[in-house]
């Protein structure tokens, strides 16, 4: 059984029945038992065209759970004639369900999970777990989020901005449980890439390549944090790098810049530093810069300070981080780093400790720490 193909058609299957007046979550419980039928019979059995076997055998299921449904036999005067064996349309579907899943009325959590149920194929327990919350939990946001977008019509214009972010908040969760989201992420913004010709698309697939490229080195063996300087550049993956950075220079020449694509260009640029005393940062600060005006975000300017304090000295650094409020997430970090820049090992040691209380997360708390830590000790010496 070639459990790649089955996953790989069930988006498309479930936007077949779907457009053809299946509410979505009647939809998925059709293709789920189609996948099971599937599984009892193509070993012995396979068809000639998976695809069109399976949306018949989808719609049957759907029909006779509707017929079955008092609650829904009001539904069944809109319900078209079973379709006959055969041929399926080679349209991807794929698409409609990217835009369906990032419906504006659903909460982006919501919109992440349903997106990598329906279109990633991945099971709610594997979600569940990916998130680290009970199964219940997840079935139930999932459920809700199927019955907020039951009776949604695909004619409508689709956003590409909401599902673009959807893709990336999947990719930003990182790595838990037993469903690498990064690595799931990267696969659904491939996916979309062979759908839509579209530059943003094509720069958030190069820069989750070009994050992706550093996975191995993020970490010691110890489970702590590495901070990009101190990174063994010559364990990044080259081929990951090699590809985002040319599907990042397709995107720019189309002169359609957009903030993924920003984002992606201040990536290669760290990439493509040999040494982290060799980056560019004068370039880096021009692209913040270039995404500054394009979002406006207090966490993009943020960034941009430590940019600058690279580029002109932590004192420009700390200039620029006074302009902005100090209740940021991970200010306090980085007015520890500029300071440390600048020479004030007691102020820095001081806000090391301050952002350790902070920190979103145990690695960092840990990882902000050990730095007030080692600047104690220097001091004390």
């Amino acid at each position: 059984m070639n459990e790649v193909l089955l996953r790989s058609l069930t988006p498309s299957v479930l936007a077949v029945l779907v457009r053809r007046g299946a509410d979505f979550a009647a939809a998925e419980d059709a293709v789920q038992d189609a996948l099971v039928e599937a599984v009892r019979v193509w070993p012995a059995d396979p068809p000639r065209d998976p695809k069109g076997w399976l949306v018949t055998v989808a719609w049957r299921r759907f029909l006779d759970a509707t017929r079955a449904d008092a609650a829904r036999r009001r539904r069944e005067d809109r319900v078209e004639e079973e379709p006959a064996p055969g041929p399926a349309a080679g349209v991807d579907d794929t698409l409609q369900l990217y835009f369906l899943c990032a419906h504006p009325s659903l909460t982006p959590s919501s919109a992440v999970a349903l997106t990598l149920r329906a279109v990633g194929g991945l099971t709610t327990r594997q979600i569940a777990r990916a998130y680290l919350v009970p199964e219940a939990t997840m079935a139930q946001r999932i459920s809700r989020a199927k019955r907020t977008v039951s009776g949604v019509r695909f004619d409508r214009p689709g956003d590409v901005a909401t599902v673009l972010r959807v893709l990336y908040l999947v990719f930003n969760e990182g790595y838990s449980g037993d469903v690498d989201l990064a690595a799931e992420a990267i696969r659904l913004t491939r996916q979309l890439a062979t759908a839509i010709d579209h530059p943003e698309v094509a720069g958030l697939l190069a820069l989750m390549l070009l994050h992706h490229a550093r996975r191995a080195t993020r970490t010691a063996p110890d489970g702590s944090l590495v901070p990009l300087a101190e990174q063994d550049r010559g364990r990044w993956d080259t081929g990951a790098i090699a590809e985002g950075v040319e599907i990042l220079q397709a995107a720019l020449a189309r002169d359609r810049l957009g903030e993924f694509q920003a984002q992606a260009a201040i990536a290669a640029l760290h990439a493509d530093a040999p040494t982290a005393e060799e980056t560019d940062w004068v370039q880096i600060v021009e692209w913040y810069d270039e995404l500054t005006r394009l979002t406006d975000s207090p966490v993009v300017r943020l960034n941009r300070a430590v940019a600058v304090g690279e580029a002109d000295g932590p004192r420009a650094g700390l200039a620029a981080l006074a302009a902005l409020d100090d209740k940021l997430p991970r200010h306090t970090a980085v007015a520890a780093y500029l300071h440390e820049r600048d020479g004030d090992l007691a102020t820095a040691a001081r806000l090391y400790a301050e952002a350790a209380h902070k920190a979103p997360n145990l690695a960092e708390r840990d990882h902000l720490t050990r730095q007030a830590a080692r600047l104690n000790a220097r001091r004390s010496h």
